[in-house]
């Protein structure tokens, strides 16, 4: 015992506060990509590319206008597009603060007149329109989007205050894993290291649905846990927040479509948040409860 407590004496304090638009992200991460709408052409040369069809493209011939749409909730940060693209309108610093409150806001639209799109190199569009969502559930895209990011400190207090207010205890989160890879856990479970130590703002993870103010749910719905999911989240008491965290959770991610895969959380119980990632980082995980928590208000 005091041979464990003279070492973490010698490490000192592990706790460091995280601020993204200061510091570098972890080496290797790529983050969501980034289009810049000057210099993408809408060739679609990166939808050929996306394995989850995060990115699609369509002609509208009616109003002579090609779209761009691009899905945060279905990408899975891969970066294949960005050598596709011979434009190098794609590049990934590292973003990852994209948590919504809905679909809508992680799937964005960029779209052109037909003649002026560059015909060397282009995608051979059709009628058939490939993305998962419905044209009205998309929004337009803005140049800067999620450019604005807090410190983990800033989060963290601003959610320390929120769940005080609230609940005037600790936030009590049960994770549920639906039938992921586990790299969300890994990522959920960082959050209670000395690292990150969401402790200290007021969030606890607890071993019982019946103890729970909020599940976080991880990975696609397959169908031998939908049903454990149904009865966890009929088992948590009102009122009762539920963040779906990963790619897999919002769309089903690389495994939609399969036969033993329902499809994202919200297929099988209401969802408050959406954490987009493969996975989200700690820090993508505590801005999604912060902003869980803004809806209960």
């Amino acid at each position: 015992m005091f041979r464990i407590l003279k070492k973490n004496l010698a490490v000192g304090k592990a706790t460091l506060p995280y601020a993204p638009h200061a510091a570098k992200t972890t080496e290797g991460f790529l983050g969501a990509p980034e289009i810049d709408p000057a210099k993408c052409t809408r060739c679609g040369q990166c939808v050929l590319q996306c394995p989850t069809k995060a990115l699609t493209i369509a002609d509208h011939a009616k109003e002579a206008r090609r779209s761009f749409y691009i899905s945060y909730g279905d990408c899975i940060f891969c970066g294949l597009c960005e050598p596709a693209c011979p434009y190098q309108a794609i590049s990934f610093k590292g973003k990852f603060e994209l948590a919504a409150r809905t679909k809508k806001e992680l799937c964005h639209e960029l779209s052109s007149a037909l003649s002026d799109v560059r015909k060397d190199k282009a995608f051979v569009s059709t009628e058939k329109i490939y993305f998962k969502k419905k044209p009205d559930e998309i929004s337009a895209f803005r140049q800067g989007d999620f450019a604005d990011k807090l410190t983990l400190e800033e989060i963290g207090e601003s959610l320390s205050q929120k769940i005080q207010k609230l609940f005037g205890r600790s936030l009590h989160i049960r994770e549920v894993d639906a039938g992921s890879c586990n790299g969300c856990e890994v990522e959920a479970v960082n959050l209670s290291n000395p690292i990150y130590d969401a402790e200290r703002f007021g969030v606890h993870f607890v071993a019982s649905p019946r103890h729970a103010d909020m599940l976080l749910v991880t990975g696609p719905v397959t169908r031998q846990m939908e049903l454990a999911l149904v009865k966890t989240y009929e088992a948590t008491p009102s009122p009762k927040l539920v963040v779906a965290c990963g790619s897999c959770a919002i769309s089903g991610g690389m495994f939609d479509g399969n036969y033993a895969v329902a499809g994202g959380v919200d297929r099988a119980v209401p969802v408050d948040i959406y954490v987009p990632g493969c996975p989200p980082r700690p820090e993508a995980i505590l801005h999604g409860i912060f902003l869980a928590l803004e809806k209960r208000q």
